[in-house]
């Protein structure tokens, strides 16, 4: 009998012991809040939701120099999403590029960011979306050209241009300039965009927030280039600009557009400012362009456009409505090296982006069917060397391109 009771306690104490460590591993409702700002921050949705009824269940197509890859699945569903990994998969997956299977993923995931991101932050990821809705959706096959299909040529990519480490605090600088140096390096992998690639799509390290062209658009210049960067932007302008999608100076549009509504918007005031402050810190990567203008009869053609259709939002002297019509003098932006943005709002229109902080809308029209591309091409050199301003000079060949990007 006192061996049934010596084994009855011995159970009920495992028993205990298995309940209390279950009890103990639910993550709490302050860490998986925090995984929901860090997901935000990182702006997780916009690569991982193709149907918006189905949030974070991927199949999204992101295109690459090198064919088309589709975002997984990131709900707990067991069988097509992330529910059977335990914590380790997930952590190596972000900080390392490896797949519970061992494969490599390709670097449109941004590992090579998120490596900088500490084990308890991706822990905090990983809780909040194991509080998502599982969906099953299958993954979709990468759709590479032939030798990029080949995942163990990762290994050789991984050795040249990949360096794991967590983001290393400067303890001479604030704690404002390393939150937001932890942000925009690591999880806001601001530099995926802004930063110029090699042939193989490997950031171009000497030139970190340089400018990039990605998906017909132009990610412009985050460092401090005096008239294509962000020197003349106070850290006030930087965080309104994230946290509204518009300020004084700029507004904006296509994939930032995006970003700002999925994410920076979201971002509370002291991490907005933190990325303020870590940008506002950042010297000039490289120097900037030499312009030569353009002649007297281009700059009069594109007046000419200008004074018919521009003018009456933007202003004779380019002045705009700030936060409504943006400004075009002293408009980094528009001041690029790179035009495509610029001619894919004059051939496309623009839609202000809507925030909390910003409901007003506005509108500009689409004017490719209204010009010719001679036309577009003069009044894009018009307003990049007037005011003030000084573009590189822009080709009808380079606005017949631009017409054709999807």
């Amino acid at each position: 009998m006192r061996t049934i009771l010596a084994g009855l306690a011995v159970g009920l104490a495992l028993c205990s012991a298995v309940a209390g460590a279950a009890l103990a591993a639910e993550p709490s409702p302050e860490l998986i809040a925090y995984g929901k700002t860090l997901v935000e921050a990182g702006d997780c949705a916009g690569c991982h939701t193709a149907d918006p009824a189905k949030p974070f269940a991927g199949g999204k197509r992101i295109d690459t120099p090198f064919g088309a890859i589709y975002a997984p699945n990131l709900t707990p569903d067991r069988d097509t999403g992330i529910g059977a990994w335990a914590d380790a998969d997930f952590t190596r997956a972000l900080r390392y590029g490896v797949a519970p299977d061992g494969s490599n993923y390709y670097p449109a995931f941004p590992y090579p960011y998120f490596t900088k991101m500490t084990k308890d932050d991706t822990l905090a990821i990983r809780a909040y979306l194991g509080t998502l809705a599982p969906v099953v959706s299958r993954n979709k096959p990468p759709e590479l050209r032939w030798p990029f299909g080949y995942r163990g040529l990762m290994r050789i990519w991984n050795a040249m241009y990949f360096k794991p480490g967590l983001f290393e605090p400067d303890q001479s600088q604030s704690a404002a300039w390393n939150r937001g140096g932890y942000l925009v390096t690591g999880l806001g992998h601001c530099g995926a965009c802004h930063t110029p690639k090699n042939y193989f799509s490997a950031d171009k390290q000497a030139q970190a927030f340089a400018g990039n062209e990605i998906g017909g658009w132009y990610a412009p210049r985050l460092d401090g280039a005096p008239r294509t960067g962000l020197k003349s932007w106070s850290v006030e302008d930087i965080a309104e600009y994230l946290q509204s999608g518009r300020n004084a100076k700029s507004h904006a549009d296509g994939l930032m557009a995006e970003v700002v509504v999925n994410s920076t918007s979201k971002m509370s005031d002291a991490d907005a400012r933190a990325i303020a402050v870590y940008l506002k810190g950042l010297p000039p990567a490289r120097r900037e362009t030499i312009v030569t203008p353009p002649d007297e009869a281009e700059m009069k053609a594109g007046q000419a456009v200008y004074a018919k259709l521009c003018i009456a939002c933007h202003e004779a002297d380019g002045t705009g409505a700030p936060r409504i019509y943006p400004p075009l003098p002293a408009n980094a932006l528009l001041q690029s090296v790179n035009p495509s943005s610029t001619l894919r709002i004059i051939l496309d229109g623009a839609h202000t982006v809507t925030t909390p902080r910003a409901p007003n809308t506005g509108e500009m029209p689409a004017y490719a069917k209204q010009l010719s591309d001679g036309e577009i091409a003069a009044v894009t050199n018009y307003i990049r060397n007037s005011w003030g301003n000084s573009g590189p000079l822009v080709t009808p060949a380079q606005v017949a391109k631009a017409r054709k990007q999807p």
